[in-house]
Formats: structure tokens, sequence, C-alpha cells
């Protein structure tokens, strides 16, 4: 596994815990990176994952909602839901990746952790967003970072 992508999972199975308990954030990212043996240099890109995802996780998920408004937010399944703010995050506040990376490494993750129809899933959803990524990326520079809630 490449190891973008396999900070991309530790961030996804850190954020999975974090979705379903009140574990504390950086324990819970240390025992996953841990476990994962990351290799070196991934540490700070699982990190910045974990934690740009969690400090705007409400604006995220106002922008699913917003431009997939057919699939409530608390209705999709916790690993596609990680997935796709982590994609979104990567590609819009983060501005860590470029938006077709970020769909494809998305969808890569829907197909190792996802259902069966995940990966055609995470692609529309993230496809209908990067549609709109311009306004996205106007909406992160009016608004900075962790203030979106």
């Amino acid at each position: 596994m490449k190891a973008r992508r396999k900070a991309r999972t530790v961030a996804l199975q850190a954020l999975y815990e974090l979705d379903c308990s009140s574990h504390e954030p950086g324990l819970v990212l240390s025992q996953r990176e841990e476990e994962s043996k990351l290799p070196e240099g991934q540490h700070e890109f699982a990190r910045a994952l974990v934690f740009g995802v969690l400090k705007d996780r409400t604006r995220l998920d106002r922008w699913i909602a917003r431009f997939a408004p057919e699939w409530p937010v608390d209705q999709i399944a916790i690993v596609e839901r990680n997935i796709l703010r982590i994609a979104l995050w990567e590609f819009t506040i983060g501005a860590l990746t470029p938006v077709r990376v970020a769909i494809n490494e998305a969808v890569e993750l829907a197909k190792l952790y996802g259902s069966d129809s995940a990966p055609r899933f995470i692609n529309g959803v993230l496809g209908s967003l990067a549609d709109h990524s311009e306004e996205l990326a106007q909406a992160v520079q009016a608004e900075p970072a962790g203030k979106g809630k």
C-alpha cells in the first residue's frame, strides 16, 4: 500500500472510532499510528487529516448535505461518511491534494473498507462536490478553518 494511502487508512480508522465513541482524538490517532507502523513522514499527514476533519466536520457535513441532498449525512454509513469528509477536506480546506487525486484515493478506500456500492457512491458524491470546487474554495477563503461550525 502506498504511503499516503496508508496514512489515509489510519485517518479513516481513527475518524471511524471517534464517530462511534467519545474517546480522546490524540490517543486514538496515536494508537492507530502505532498499530499501522506508518512510513516516515506520514504521521503528519494522518494527523492533518484527522484534526482537520474534526475541526471542520460541521462545515464538511453541511457541504455534503447541500451538494448531495439525496443523501442525508446522518444516514450515510460511518465508513463512507468519513471517506467523504477526508477527501473533501483534502481538496478544499486543507488544499493538500488535487481534486481528482483526492476522489481517486477516496474511491480506493471505499473499495477496501466500504460496502459493495460504496465506491460508486463515493465517486458520485465527490464528483458532485468537485463540480462546485470553486464555490467551496471561495467559502474557505471567506470563512477561515474551524469557523464553519
